[in-house]
């Protein structure tokens, strides 16, 4: 067994690393070594790739069913006491309140397996319209944008492997190096070439001190940042009116919306000088080649899809979208946060990327399923307005990789809805803050212990291998669902099955996903595992497989996914944040992540290594508002917003604009920072405005406020 070696990928984030497991000698369940065939990462991995499989102790994670007892307290159970349990629980509200009653919240780390199953699940045994995920929270507004402007939205349309070739890539609200550290050699790569990189941050972080020029605009002003660069553009003659006029649509509008932003104007609502805008627009538009790349950053506001469809007008109006090592992409957060919305989690779409709305994909899918489409809900509600609507609206939910106790925007209101629920069932690997909550929880298989496929930040999907049998007493989400619906379904709704095997449900999704925008029909598990990998869309109408589809790694070099084959222009108007400063709140919140914590921690804080490197959440704030607050080093501050308090230890930096401060959000309890978010939404994605709201700060000794201005 010593010698047994599998390659697999890791858990965590959209690279989805490559790597091996082996058998340990020492009692531990696997141990990791370098995969050098893997193209993304190299064999180079991260802190939380590396200690990945202390997670896979039963030390620390789920090894029996839980459920509620009389006493209020959680109380090992059989799967059969369990499940039947769930059952009962779903269908009470179900009878009583109708299928609507019932909510499925999933999330962007499930396999594509398991997504494609729950959303089945939801629609066909439940019958409910109320199903959405965590990765709503990720990258839905680039999602929207990218529709919009190319007919098509997959994270990144051509590989890693083209950013080092190009000549100048715009990193927009982004931090690699702590987020991803693997792909920052990508950047590196990059400058040793000749190119250059432009970070947008109001943070100078790891990225940006790796970056040829750092812009540091106010959080919430991205919108306005990019359309002062596309004012600059226009007024250097520097755009491409020849690719304009054959490529794109919507020009004439969006160029008289960037004239009104014109660079002091926009140097007084962004803080970035003009010369500094000057000298992005000549980085940017000089060579032949360049790319813009987006993360939470801009994506996670209230003008998310605006914002992000303002940077993707610097593209098109330079010629840089569907043109050799040059585009607009997305850097997904989430291991699965591509795949996990292309195949029915997400509350208005089905397998393929299809919309729920249409007609024809319901025919198509519920043909695939044995269903009538007439039967199949229409969308349901988004993420936050899901979680809003429990324990009103929505009386129970089944919930699935997802911790929104710590995760989701104005938590601690989130927190009172799911503990208003008639009942909560919770699959997970770990007792999570939300499952702790649960009346049910089902301890449920993770990476190494299953196999399944992922679909990383470039479209490329890959498949995650089995290297261990879970510990007695764990099954996988694939039998929790099966068994599901046999209890609450009936025969009917094994017709067509909801299969334990993954392959088998693979294959589904395969037919199911056929002819829709992300066709996975050409991609079969021996291709995954003799190709790694393979990038979609990749239909199977080009003949048997020795001469199948080979896959697309680079998308719009020939047209775009719309109807005319053009791109859509994004003619979008600055406007501010939901929730701007005033003499109550006068400082900006923004949040994200630090290297060592992944998402809300769930996994990575049962690790000692990874702990001891982030041993808890903290508040970055610079020296100037530290001295008017009389905050040292180390100290505790209290952070106010107008949802609630959270305090946690200051940390003094000018890496950090004077009048915003940052706090990381993996972390419960008292320094939960999205305690403290604005849950305002963006009019099309419906992304909330994780990355700007106003709060003050307080002396926790004296309980002082701090002053009205930073």
């Amino acid at each position: 067994m010593r010698d047994t070696v599998t390659p697999t990928h890791c858990p965590y984030c959209a690279l989805q690393c490559g790597m091996n497991l082996t058998p340990a000698p020492d009692g531990r369940a696997v141990e990791v070594s370098e995969r050098t065939d893997f193209p993304v990462n190299r064999g180079a991995l991260c802190g939380k790739g590396r200690t990945a499989p202390a997670v896979l102790s039963s030390s620390v994670r789920l090894t029996s069913p839980l459920v509620r007892s009389e006493g209020g307290a959680l109380v090992p159970a059989s799967w059969e006491e369990a499940l039947a349990r769930v059952a009962e629980g779903l269908g009470r509200t179900r009878a009583e309140y109708g299928a609507d009653s019932v909510g499925v919240f999933g999330g962007g780390g499930l396999t594509n397996e398991k997504a494609y199953s729950l959303g089945k699940f939801a629609r066909v045994v439940l019958g409910t319209s109320q199903i959405d995920y965590n990765g709503r929270f990720c990258m839905s507004s680039a999602a929207a944008a990218g529709g919009k402007a190319f007919g098509l939205d997959r994270g990144l349309p051509f590989p890693l492997e083209d950013i080092p070739r190009t000549g100048c890539v715009i990193l927009v609200g982004s931090n690699p190096a702590e987020t991803m550290p693997p792909s920052l050699r990508y950047f590196t790569e990059l400058r040793e070439n000749g190119g250059t990189l432009i970070v947008v941050d109001p943070r100078r972080t790891k990225t940006a001190e790796q970056a040829d020029l750092h812009l540091a605009p106010r959080p919430g002003t991205d919108l306005a940042l990019a359309l002062g660069l596309l004012h600059l553009i226009v007024a250097e003659g520097r755009t491409d009116e020849a690719y304009i006029r054959e490529r794109t649509s919507g020009w004439e509008e969006t160029r008289a919306a960037a004239m009104a932003h014109w660079p002091e104007y926009v140097e007084r609502i962004t803080g970035v000088p003009v010369p500094e805008l000057r000298e992005t627009v000549r980085m940017f538009c000089e060579p032949e080649a360049a790319m813009v790349l987006t993360a939470r950053g801009p994506e996670q506001q209230s003008k998310g899809t605006d914002t992000v469809g303002a940077w993707i007008n610097l593209c098109l109006a330079t010629g840089r979208a569907g043109r050799p090592l040059s585009g607009y992409g997305c850097l997904t957060g989430q291991g699965n946060g591509q795949g996990g919305r292309e195949h029915g989690q997400k509350a208005d779409q089905l397998p393929g990327y299809r919309k729920l709305t249409d007609p024809a994909a319901r025919a198509h899918v519920a043909e695939v399923w044995g269903v009538d489409p007439d039967s199949l809900p229409g969308p349901g509600r988004s993420a936050y307005e899901l979680l809003d609507a429990l324990g009103t609206d929505i009386r129970s939910l089944l919930l699935m990789g997802s911790n929104p106790v710590v995760s989701a925007p104005r938590a601690a209101h989130v927190e009172e809805r799911i503990r208003s629920l008639d009942f909560l069932a919770v699959c997970d690997v770990v007792l999570s803050e939300t499952a702790a909550l649960a009346d049910v929880v089902l301890p449920v298989t993770q990476w190494a212990e299953e196999t399944g496929t992922t679909t990383n930040l470039e479209g490329r999907v890959l498949l995650r291998r089995r290297a261990i049998a879970p510990p007695e007493g764990v099954r996988s989400d694939l039998e929790v669902m099966h068994e599901l619906a046999a209890r609450l379904g009936g025969e009917r709704n094994l017709e067509k099955g909801f299969p334990t095997d993954p392959e088998e449900v693979f294959e589904e999704l395969r037919r199911a996903s056929a002819g829709g925008p992300a066709d996975y029909s050409g991609i079969t598990y021996r291709r995954l595992a003799e190709e790694n990998g393979v990038f979609w869309p990749c239909p199977a109408d080009e003949g048997p497989e020795d001469g199948a589809h080979p896959g697309t790694p680079r998308l719009f070099h020939d047209r775009f996914a719309t109807e005319d084959g053009r791109a859509r222009f994004a003619p979008v108007s600055h406007r501010a944040v939901a929730e701007e400063p005033d003499d109550e709140y006068p400082v900006l919140l923004t949040t994200g992540r630090v290297v060592a914590q992944y998402q809300s921690g769930a996994q990575t804080r049962r690790v000692d290594e990874l702990n001891a490197a982030a041993p808890g959440p903290f508040v970055e704030l610079h020296p100037r508002l530290a001295e008017r607050l009389g905050a040292a080093e180390g100290e505790p501050v209290a952070v106010v917003s107008r949802r609630g308090r959270a305090v946690a230890p200051a940390r003094i930096t000018t890496a950090i604009r004077p009048d915003t401060v940052f706090m990381p959000f993996h972390w419960a309890g008292e320094g939960r920072a999205n305690t403290l978010t604005n849950p305002a939404l963006d009019p099309v994605s419906r992304m909330p405005e994780f990355k700007a709201c106003a709060v003050r700060l307080e002396a926790v000794e004296a309980g002082r406020p701090a002053p009205s201005s930073p």
